[in-house]
């Protein structure tokens, strides 16, 4: 696919969207975020911080389960399109898989409210038509932020996802790939 002219300015992607790892694609959302966030376009820029969220969870759902259990990729891949949505990956899917006693952990609590909150502002705005306000996108992004943190960091310690979007887009670009 070629640039238009007023997209010179962007660097060409390293490999298609789909092809990139959950990890890649958290990145790439991230980045996109903050782009419409600095536009001020708050509505959009929720429902893609939404989405980073739930790419975050399908990171930490397809990483538990593949240490934890005997299901091939495929499989994993089914579940997480049966627990539809952010709030069910996260209490259905990756919260008893990773936590002995997900009652009682203060982690587990905090996932799945934090879930619950990104999801609620997310589908006002997609299923309400909600607008929303520079202020309440702040809110949310930080919401998601803290949970993409925590969740990914489950795995990854020490986990920022400001800091892998910034050495991403920091990063050279692949040998034969144009600037």
């Amino acid at each position: 696919m070629k640039s238009a002219k007023g997209d010179a300015h962007r660097k060409s992607s390293r490999k298609p969207y789909n092809e990139r790892t959950d990890l890649e694609k958290l990145q790439s959302q991230w980045t996109k975020l903050s782009g419409l966030h600095g536009r001020d376009e708050p509505s959009a820029a929720i429902v893609r911080c939404a989405t980073a969220a739930e790419i975050a969870a399908n990171y930490a759902v397809r990483t538990e389960w593949g240490k934890k259990t005997q299901f091939d990729a495929a499989i994993i891949d089914q579940f997480l399109r049966w627990a539809n949505g952010l709030p069910l990956k996260v209490e259905r899917l990756f919260v008893p898989v990773f936590f002995a006693t997900p009652r009682t952990s203060p982690t587990a609590r905090a996932l799945i409210s934090s879930a619950g909150k990104i999801n609620t502002v997310r589908n006002a705005v997609v299923h309400q038509g909600s607008f929303s306000n520079k202020g309440e996108a702040e809110a949310v992004i930080a919401e998601a932020k803290t949970f993409i943190n925590m969740i990914v960091g489950l795995s990854i310690d020490g986990f920022d996802i400001d800091a892998q979007a910034a050495s991403v887009r920091a990063a050279p670009p692949a040998e034969g790939t144009p600037e």
